[in-house]
């Protein structure tokens, strides 16, 4: 490809237009950085929607995706392989739970705990069959399958897609006596919710919200679902959202401030964005009601990517980025706040460990959000604006504390830039 303009005039002809990408063509990574087909670098500022947690092309991933690539790639599920059994003992070991069932896509997790949600209620909660009732947050974001649509509140992903899959309740989000009121429903068997709502904007409950969730739900014989696609692998300074104020780089049950959830949804960085890698993982009395025939995916559990995943997850451990990005993530927020304080062009700074979020002092029908992204863009830092207003800002979590202050002092120029 000789040119960004030519590569962007070939995807808009031969693409569909299901994105709308800020005008940069990207053609090689390294840690935590991105050239263009130019040979402009950048700092990367999203890292893949929190998929390069471990950075671009680690090298100890890529060598686990080059040997296994040139041993064994795909069997499906008609047959075992020597790789996904010791994948699933890591995997379950790692994160505390009885068993996990692979799958590959982000949005394939979530569709994967909501089928095995429903059937437990049915098989276990005594529910009769296809009145099962699932409560969602709003504003929540679960991916873009038929299914989740019908319990977004975003218009744009909902419109003319319907008919809309019914059994879903919405409730807001971080109300705790909402939920305990939805509760009340007999029919209801879970509570689906992202412990930080990252495309909504980088939204952060209050600090015992999900403690609260938990108690609620066990009260009530009702799964509590974490989706930690993004929250989850180090991103907000701990192996999960649902650890808390917890620095444990892997599995720390008995920690005070970790909240179990009975299904977690992990996808995204499980792989180091190598390959497309989820994960439904739960306890034997919830995941013991599918049986053969009933969820899968001729992917899903395959050689490769459980190979990556193994080795993605031992980077997390073995680099300590969960402390990394918890220390980082407070820098980040007081430089932030100082800008904050300083101009009247931005509103708000929010977040938790690397996952943050800016909210620019203008409506969300404007463009300012998505100017000052593609003016951070000139100056060699690449961040995406979400809801009109928000700009997310989630770097590698292999980022120094040197890199990340060469980050904020870029987001500082264009915030004075757009200040005068």
């Amino acid at each position: 490809m000789n040119s960004s303009k030519q590569a962007i005039e070939l995807e808009e002809k031969y693409g569909a237009h299901n994105y709308h990408p800020l005008p940069v063509v990207l053609s090689r990574g390294e840690g935590v950085f991105l050239w263009d087909v130019e040979g402009e670098k950048y700092y990367d500022f999203l890292s893949a929607y929190s998929a390069v947690n471990q950075g671009h092309c680690h090298p100890r991933i890529k060598e686990a995706l080059i040997e296994q690539a040139g041993t064994l790639t795909l069997t499906s599920r008609a047959f075992y392989n020597n790789i996904l059994g010791p994948f699933e003992r890591y995997i379950t070991s790692y994160f505390g739970f009885d068993m996990v069932l692979p799958m590959n896509t982000g949005a394939e997790g979530v569709e994967t705990a909501l089928k095995i949600a429903r059937k437990w209620g049915y098989e276990k909660k005594g529910i009769v069959e296809n009145e099962a009732v699932i409560i969602v947050a709003e504003n929540n974001f679960h991916g873009r399958t038929t299914t989740v649509i019908s319990f977004s509140n975003d218009e744009n992903a909902r419109k003319n897609f319907g008919p809309y899959t019914p059994g879903f309740a919405k409730i807001p989000y971080d109300d705790i006596p909402a939920l305990e009121n939805a509760l009340k429903d007999q029919h209801v068997v879970a509570f689906l919710v992202e412990p930080i709502q990252g495309e909504a904007g980088v939204y952060t409950p209050a600090e015992d919200y999900i403690r609260k969730v938990s108690e609620a739900c066990k009260k009530a014989n009702v799964l509590f679902i974490a989706d930690e696609i993004q929250t989850g692998i180090a991103r907000t300074g701990s192996l999960l959202a649902v650890c808390g104020n917890c620095s444990c780089e892997g599995h720390c049950e008995q920690q005070p401030s970790y909240t179990k959830p009975d299904m977690l949804i992990l996808g995204k960085a499980i792989s180091g964005g190598f390959y497309p890698v989820s994960a439904v993982l739960a306890d034997e009395d919830v995941m013991s009601v599918i049986r053969p025939g009933q969820h899968g995916s001729t992917f899903g559990g395959n050689p490769l990517g459980v190979k990556v995943a193994m080795t993605a997850l031992e980077v997390v451990r073995d680099e300590r980025l969960a402390l990394n990005a918890r220390k980082l993530g407070v820098i980040f927020r007081q430089r932030m706040q100082v800008l904050v304080d300083q101009y009247s062009i931005l509103k708000l700074v929010r977040g938790k460990g690397l996952l943050n979020a800016v909210v620019v002092n203008d409506t969300e029908e404007s463009s300012t959000a998505w100017d000052m992204c593609v003016a951070l863009k000139d100056n060699g830092l690449l961040a995406k604006p979400t809801h009109g207003n928000i700009i997310r800002f989630a770097p590698p979590l292999v980022m120094t504390e040197e890199q990340l202050h060469e980050c904020c002092d870029i987001i500082e120029k264009v915030v004075k830039d757009f200040s005068k």
